[in-house]
């Protein structure tokens, strides 16, 4: 994996929260708020890549965007290399949007079509470095492309003209042309044919060595997930619910919700999982406020499930559970 020696605290997140109000409820009806983040506490070190799962509508892309400083928490903080990102100056925020960078999970959507791919690579510098010559932004340019496997003659391209796989290496080339240090991956292979999956992989894991790049790796695909991360944190309705290793997390699964997504995968689920594995969305209307909020999907629950929701607790150095039976 992308390991380095340097392993310091990167990214740490304490006691974040993100809500909601519902929009298009009337004001004179009582409108549930929606947890998207509700008390994640998270570490990301120098070098790793956080493998970050759960199923759609879990509050992944809202936990990236909080840690990007796109979102505003409701209440929390986010330390960016020890300092609280909301306690920055105009000036800090400028170095660091330089330093996180995301890949979009659409790179269609994400590149301008009226922009070709150098002028895409390129625009940090065209924006911020005005010191540089045209020649030595080129020279910049053309080596971002070739490092994401494009070459030079795909410089005055347009987004149109290129294949999906060719514009998320576009999407790639811009995030880490400003020598970021932490690269926030959102669901970077789920919009591409799989034939082109394991190649965008394989080539970020790559850049993560020659970079020295962290990864905040976003996604609902376990076996991506297993096949990049270092390190793995589920989330389930804005919760972080089991974090650990990648051998922990794929070999010893302590929660019963890591076990439902890992037997969805394998596809052995057992009967007993199929009974009780209901919609996600059971508990986010807000009500039964001390519950576990995986009670209604969960073969193993029981009557103290219902009364006291279970807190993140350690197993081991490094491994910790939010299950009741999770210990055992």
């Amino acid at each position: 994996m992308g390991m380095n020696q340097d392993n310091r605290l990167l990214i740490e997140t304490r006691g974040l929260k993100k809500y909601f109000h519902p929009s298009g409820r009337q004001f004179w009806k009582k409108a549930g708020i929606v947890k998207a983040v509700d008390d994640v506490s998270l570490e990301i070190r120098t070098g790793e890549t956080l493998g970050l799962v759960g199923e759609s509508g879990c509050g992944k892309s809202t936990l990236a965007k909080l840690i990007m400083g796109l979102e505003k928490p409701t209440a929390g903080e986010i330390l960016f290399a020890g300092t609280n990102i909301h306690t920055y100056t105009k000036e800090n925020w400028r170095e660091f949007r330089n330093k996180v960078q995301i890949i979009f999970q659409d790179p269609y959507a994400s590149l301008n079509p009226r922009r070709t791919a150098g002028k895409t690579v390129g625009e940090p510098f065209y924006i911020r470095r005005k010191n540089l010559s045209k020649e030595e932004i080129n020279n910049h340019i053309d080596r971002m492309l070739q490092v994401v496997g494009l070459g030079a003659e795909h410089r005055d391209r347009y987004p149109h003209e290129f294949s999906g796989g060719q514009r998320q290496r576009i999407g790639i080339a811009r995030a880490i042309s400003v020598q970021p240090e932490l690269v926030i991956a959102d669901e970077p292979v789920s919009a591409l044919d799989v034939s082109i999956q394991a190649q965008i992989l394989n080539l970020l894991k790559d850049l993560q060595d020659e970079f020295h790049l962290t990864y905040l790796f976003v996604s609902h695909n376990l076996g991506v997930v297993r096949h990049m991360s270092d390190r793995v944190a589920v989330m389930y309705l804005g919760r972080i619910v089991e974090t650990g290793t990648n051998e922990e997390i794929f070999q010893a699964p302590r929660h019963p919700y890591t076990r439902l997504l890992l037997s969805a995968i394998l596809e052995t689920q057992t009967k007993k999982w199929e009974k009780r594995s209901g919609s996600p969305g059971a508990l986010k209307s807000g009500t039964h406020l001390n519950m576990c909020r995986f009670y209604p999907r969960c073969p193993i629950a029981e009557e103290r499930c219902l009364q006291v929701e279970p807190i993140l607790l350690q197993v081991n150095d490094g491994h910790a559970v939010a299950c009741h039976f999770g210990m055992k």
